[in-house]
């Protein structure tokens, strides 16, 4: 067994290797096991990173979406076999395209609807659509094509644009393959009508307030903005990070006028370490219940069959299936995973990882915020360190 000291190692040495900053969290049963801060947060006003640091989460905002979902689900608001027609009624007549023998293409009705829970599980057949330019599909073109007023208008509504997407003919039958993309849009949309307010509402009223998560949101409050870490470039050759926009933190800003369908979430490794102990552990955080258990246990089962789970499985998945928003470790010598069978969570395009292991009431969260992320070096090690410090 390692100890602590080891983490600090680890991440100095991506700090002195030109990582501009990170910060973790282990915690187990609720109490905190470590806690380092390393780097900068501003690399040229040289501020460190501390604990009070904010960052973007990009993608990993699915876990809180996602744990939302299912805790909607578990009080009976919808089933994952509805339809989300039921629920959206503007995706009730969803199409494909069908590329017969002959190689010619048409757009054909799907056989079945798409359901809640190929939402969740990325089985509906959308790719992401975040910016016009190359697309390497049909149906991504014909996304771009929706969107291209939405665009132009500046704005847009989440509502405004599921509904764009709605008649969009998908890569394949709902339910047939897996794909990253566009399901986190319609989940939030969901979350919306089923609950009849804002998806920011909900997360503060269901889960930020219960956990106390106080500095994770979707639009810039009191010194969010300061506290955020700057995004940054990594370089070749050795030469120093740069800064980097994207036009993804205008989605942070309040008001109607930067509004862009869902914003996706910032956070701090602390807050955000209180959700992964609240998942790790049952359900429970300092003696209150969030959620249930048996649905946690759901919401990490690998629902992929062989054909799905290599569409799914790569280097840096390796070992992990796919349950519900979330992988989850279905074989720790494939995936070279020193932790638990059942093990879950997600990263974030900007460098941030999660992991709840529930058989050891253990949640590990990493942050950065870089492009590229050069995720396969900075969170196998990470993970393989963690896991390596527990008794």
């Amino acid at each position: 067994m390692s100890d602590f000291s080891t983490i600090d190692r680890l991440l100095q040495d991506f700090v002195d290797g030109g990582l501009p900053g990170c910060a973790m969290e282990i915690a187990k049963n609720g109490e905190t096991l470590y806690r380092g801060c390393f780097g900068y947060a501003d690399l040229e006003r040289k501020l460190p990173v501390t604990e009070a640091s904010v960052f973007r989460l990009a993608s990993m905002s699915k876990l809180p979406l996602v744990t939302v979902m299912m805790m909607l689900y578990e009080r009976g608001k919808f089933l994952l076999t509805d339809p989300v027609y039921t629920i959206l009624p503007e995706w009730k007549h969803t199409t494909k395209f069908l590329i017969n023998p002959n190689a010619y293409q048409e757009i054909v009705p799907t056989k079945k609807a798409v359901t809640i829970g190929d939402v969740l599980s990325m089985k509906c057949g959308l790719p992401y659509c975040n910016f016009p330019g190359h697309a390497d599909s049909e149906t991504l073109r014909v996304m771009q094509r929706r969107m291209q007023p939405l665009w132009d208008q500046g704005h847009f509504t989440l509502r405004e644009q599921l509904k764009a997407m709605a008649d969009v003919p998908q890569l394949f039958e709902p339910g047939e393959h897996w794909l990253y993309g566009f399901s986190s849009e319609i989940c939030a949309g969901i979350i919306e009508e089923v609950c009849g307010k804002s998806i920011d509402s909900v997360f503060e009223e269901l889960l930020f307030e219960p956990l106390g998560m106080d500095s994770t949101r979707s639009h810039y409050f009191g010194d969010i903005k300061e506290r955020m870490v700057k995004l940054y470039a990594l370089n070749e050759n050795n030469e120093p990070p740069s800064p980097f926009h994207t036009p993804l933190d205008d989605k942070h800003l309040p008001g109607k006028e930067h509004e862009s369908g869902w914003a996706r979430l910032f956070s701090t490794t602390g807050d955000f370490s209180r959700l992964m102990q609240m998942l790790a552990c049952g359900g429970t955080y300092k003696g209150q219940r969030i959620m249930g258990r048996k649905t946690i246990d759901m919401m990490r089962s690998n629902g992929l069959n062989a054909a799905q789970q290599a569409e799914f499985e790569d280097t840096y998945n390796a070992g992990y299936g796919y349950g519900y928003g979330v992988r989850t470790l279905i074989d720790k010598n494939r995936g070279n995973h020193n932790g638990s069978l059942g093990a879950f969570g997600w990263t974030g395009g900007f460098g941030t990882w999660c992991e709840a292991d529930p058989a050891e009431g253990i949640s590990i969260v990493y942050m950065h915020n870089t492009v590229p992320t050069r995720e396969l070096y900075y969170h196998h090690r990470i993970r393989t360190a963690a896991y390596g410090c527990l008794e």
